[in-house]
């Protein structure tokens, strides 16, 4: 397949991907962005990073909040996790509901005081969605990760806090930042440990009937890829992918290739500030980070690695600024082959567009973003919408 599509002119395989000729994609980006809903409630003085699923004609978004003050940090303690639901029809809030906040008392256990830190949610089953979220307290106590199980008919927590744990090379651990650094100093990483910053930060993602998911500690600058168990309790480190050089990379987004090969769309922090790139045959051993021409001009900030269909959906935050505003310009290119790219959409705004999650059911694609009116860092809410 990858041959075939190779071989098509440019221009031919562009205008599959692109549609109408007279596609305008900062037109088209604008459209999406008038159709967005704010989902947090109006308690919320700052949001961010939101991850969903849909079930049926609902979309579950959980997200990290706070009712103080604009934006997010890993010590503040007032930052908690919560979950609003949104009928897919009508873009209706039907209902918030909390998920977890430093300590909570649920029925066999007391979360530790500390903030409540990216959340992720993925369907267990067909009546239950599990959430995980960090709790952490920087250098007072070694973060650790959480899950929470949401019952689909009743619309609510069942009140039992488990932890989630971690197998790497050495065996199975709690889920913890220390665990995640000692795997990755056994495979040649050299950077200093951190008690807190381990998320699963990229979306869940199927392949050959395994669950994959990016690990990251953001603070370590420390990635890999991972797989979540059938029981959805354990995380297994499968290959971390960490620079020799001095770039700092951090949150990344994972996708395969027509030819099976393994891609890593990276942040940096620091340098440059220009995504990198790095591939792998399995998984496991990953090449050099490089940069690529496609993301000429890239700003740090999380990206998106999509396929929806035969089309890959590659979500990059550009260094262009609007008014000013960081994080105010983002791209969406597409490709057949994860080789050609092409601009789809170009969102720009000074209310920021950052930290995007995407997702596709029933023939439509969703979205979720972070958005802000005044704050500096412009986190204030989290948005929904369709995409297309």
């Amino acid at each position: 397949m990858l041959a075939r599509i190779s071989l098509l002119p440019l221009t031919l395989l562009l205008a599959a991907v692109a549609g109408a000729a007279d596609w305008d994609p900062a037109k088209e980006a604008d459209r999406v962005i008038r159709g967005l809903v704010t989902v947090t409630g109006p308690e919320v003085k700052g949001a961010h990073d939101a991850e969903f699923v849909v079930v049926q004609d609902r979309a579950y978004i959980v997200m990290m909040a706070n009712d103080v003050q604009p934006g997010e940090n890993a010590e503040w303690a007032f930052v908690y996790c919560t979950l609003s639901v949104v009928d897919l029809h009508t873009l209706q809030v039907l209902k918030r509901v909390p998920v977890a906040k430093g300590g909570q008392v649920f029925r066999n256990a007391t979360l530790p005081q500390g903030s409540c830190f990216v959340p992720r949610i993925i369907q267990k089953d067909r009546k239950t969605l599990r959430v995980f979220f960090a709790s952490e307290a920087p250098r007072q106590r070694e973060a650790q990760s959480y899950f929470l199980d949401f019952d689909l008919r009743r619309e609510e927590f069942s009140g039992r806090l488990e932890k989630a744990k971690l197998r790497t090379q050495a065996g199975v651990f709690e889920m913890q930042p220390k665990r995640f650094y000692d795997d990755a100093v056994a495979n040649g990483f050299r950077r200093e440990p951190k008690d807190f910053g381990l998320y699963t930060i990229d979306s869940f993602k199927a392949f050959d009937g395994q669950t994959y998911v990016v690990m990251n500690n953001y603070p370590g600058g420390q990635n890999a890829l991972a797989t979540l168990n059938k029981r959805r309790d354990t995380f297994t480190v499968v290959g971390h992918y960490n620079p020799t050089g001095p770039e700092r990379l951090t949150e990344s987004a994972v996708n395969r290739l027509p030819d099976g090969t393994w891609m890593a769309i990276c942040r940096q922090d620091g340098g440059t500030g220009n995504y990198m790139f790095t591939t792998s045959r399995d998984g496991r051993q990953w090449t050099a980070p490089q940069y690529r021409d496609i993301v000429p001009n890239g700003g740090s900030s999380k990206p998106n690695f999509e396929k929806f269909g035969s089309t890959y959906y590659l979500g990059w935050q550009e260094a262009t600024r609007v008014n000013g505003v960081s994080r105010s310009v983002f791209n969406v290119d597409v490709s057949k082959d994860g080789i050609h790219w092409e601009r789809k959409y170009r969102f720009a705004t000074d209310r920021s567009f950052q930290y995007a999650s995407f997702h596709a059911h029933q023939g439509a694609v969703y979205l979720t973003v972070t958005q802000g009116d005044s704050s500096r860092s412009r986190k204030e809410r989290i948005l929904f919408g369709r995409l297309e």
